[in-house]
C-alpha cells in the first residue's frame, strides 16, 4: 500500500510536531497475529468457559477442564482486543480515502464472509441446534443487512453482537472524519470529543447518545485510533493523553464488565484480572505502535489475520454443535481440540473459496458503480454550466 497524501490543512489545523507522517500507511503483521489471538480467546470463552457451552458438553465445563476454565472465563476479554486493534486498523486504512472509498471498503471487508456464515449458521443450528436455534425466516432475512439490533432482533448467532459496535464505530469515523479530512489535529479532536460525548451519554443515560457514542467502548476505539497515531506521527503528548484518558476510562469500564460476567456466569471473577490485562492490551499495542516490532514479518501471520474474521463468524453455534456431536465419544481435551482445528479450516475455506472470490467481484461491481456515478455527475454539471453560459445558446 502507497503512502497517501494528507488533505491541505489550514494553519490551524497543522500540528505542533510531527509535522509529517513517520510511516507509510502498511500492513503490520503482528497485528494480524494479535487479531488471532483474540479471535482464538474469544472461541474459548464460548467453547469452554461460558454456561451455554454446558449444553454442548452435558455438564459445567469447569468439571471438565477446572484449570483452564479459569483462563477461559476471561476469554471474552478478547472482544476489547478486537474493537482497539480495529480503532488502529480503521484508521490506517483509511487514511488519504474519501468518504466513499472508505465505505466502499467497509463493505467489501464486511460482508463477503459475513452473508455465507449466516446461511451456514442458520443451516447447522436448523440441523443440530444445541445452545441456540434457528430465528424466523424475516429475521434471518434482516441479519444478512447486520443491522438487525437496530430492530430488536436476535442475531443468528449471539457473537454478532460485535458486528453491530463495529458498524456504528464505522458510521460515527466516516461521517465525522473523512468528509474534511483526516489530520493529526483534526483526528485529535475526534478523539478527545468522542470521549468527552461517551462520558455524557452514560452520565445521562440517553439511549440514542448511547447508540451513537457507545460509551463502554468509545475508549477502546479511541486508543486504537490514538496508537495509530503514534504509528504514523511519532510521540506526541496530546495523543499520549488520549491515550491515558483512554486507559483511565477502560479501568472502570472494565471492573463493571467483569462484575457483570460473573453475575450472569454464576462464577467468581476478579475484576483486578480484568484490569490488569486490559493494560497488558495497551501496553502491547504500544510496543507495535512505537515500531519495536516492525522487523517481524512472518508470513503465517497475515494467513492468521486472514483467517480471524471466518473463524470468528463461524466458532460459537457451530462449535458447540461439533462438540455436542464429539462429546462422549473422545476425551474432552481432544474433543475442544479437534473443534477448534475443524473450525479454523472451515474457516480457511470460507476466506479461500467465498470471501476472496466474492470479495474481488463485489469491490469491482461497486467500482464500476462509483464511476458511473461520477460520470453522470460530471456530465450533469456540464449541462447544467451550458445551459446557464448565454454563450453557449445557438
Amino acid at each position: 500500500m502507497t503512502t497517501t497524501l494528507e488533505p491541505r490543512r489550514s494553519p490551524e489545523d497543522v500540528p505542533p510536531a510531527p509535522a509529517s507522517p513517520r510511516r507509510p500507511n502498511s500492513r503490520i503483521a503482528v497485528m494480524d497475529g494479535l487479531r488471532l489471538v483474540a479471535a482464538l480467546s474469544v472461541s474459548l470463552f464460548h467453547l469452554a468457559g461460558d454456561l451455554p457451552s454446558g449444553q454442548a458438553w452435558e455438564t459445567d465445563p469447569r468439571n471438565l477442564f477446572p484449570h483452564l476454565f479459569s483462563y477461559a472465563s476471561f476469554g471474552w476479554l478478547g472482544v476489547e482486543l478486537f474493537f482497539m486493534i480495529s480503532g488502529f486498523v480503521i484508521c490506517m486504512s483509511c487514511w488519504g480515502r474519501t468518504p466513499g472509498q472508505f465505505f466502499r471498503s467497509r463493505v467489501v471487508r464486511l460482508f463477503p464472509a459475513y452473508w455465507p456464515a449466516v446461511l451456514i449458521t442458520t443451516a447447522v443450528v436448523t440441523l443440530w441446534p444445541v445452545a441456540s436455534h434457528r430465528l424466523p425466516t424475516d429475521e434471518i432475512i434482516l441479519n444478512l443487512s447486520m443491522m438487525n439490533k437496530a430492530f430488536g432482533v436476535k442475531s443468528v448467532d449471539s457473537a454478532y453482537w460485535t458486528l453491530w459496535c463495529e458498524l456504528r464505530f464505522y458510521v460515527l469515523f466516516g461521517v465525522v472524519m473523512l468528509w474534511r479530512g483526516l489530520t493529526l489535529h483534526r483526528t485529535l479532536l475526534f478523539c478527545y470529543g468522542w470521549l468527552i460525548a461517551g462520558a455524557v451519554a452514560a452520565a445521562g443515560k440517553l439511549p440514542v447518545l448511547e447508540l451513537v457514542f457507545q460509551s463502554q467502548y468509545a475508549p477502546l476505539f479511541v486508543a486504537g485510533i490514538a496508537f495509530f497515531l503514534i504509528h504514523k506521527f511519532g510521540s506526541n503528548l496530546q495523543i499520549w493523553g488520549a491515550i491515558a484518558l483512554s486507559w483511565m476510562m477502560a479501568m472502570h469500564n472494565v471492573d463493571r464488565r467483569v462484575i457483570a460476567a460473573a453475575k450472569v456466569g454464576r462464577v467468581d471473577l476478579d475484576p483486578k484480572v480484568g484490569m490488569l490485562v486490559m493494560t497488558l492490551f495497551f501496553v502491547v499495542l504500544g510496543i507495535i505502535a512505537l515500531g519495536w516490532t516492525a522487523r517481524i514479518q512472518w508470513r503465517w501471520l497475515t494467513y492468521a489475520g486472514a483467517l480471524t474474521y471466518p473463524y470468528y463468524l463461524l466458532h460459537q453455534s457451530i462449535g458447540w454443535s461439533l462438540i455436542h456431536g464429539l462429546n462422549g465419544r473422545l476425551d474432552p481435551w481432544l474433543v475442544l481440540s479437534l473443534t477448534i482445528g475443524i473450525l479454523l479450516v472451515s474457516a480457511w475455506l470460507l476466506h479461500r473459496l467465498v470471501e476472496k472470490p466474492v470479495a474481488k467481484l463485489l469491490k469491482r461491481t461497486l467500482d464500476q458503480a462509483s464511476a458511473a456515478m461520477r460520470d453522470s455527475a460530471r456530465q450533469e454539471r456540464e449541462r447544467t454550466s451550458a445551459a446557464s453560459d448565454p454563450a453557449s445558446a445557438p
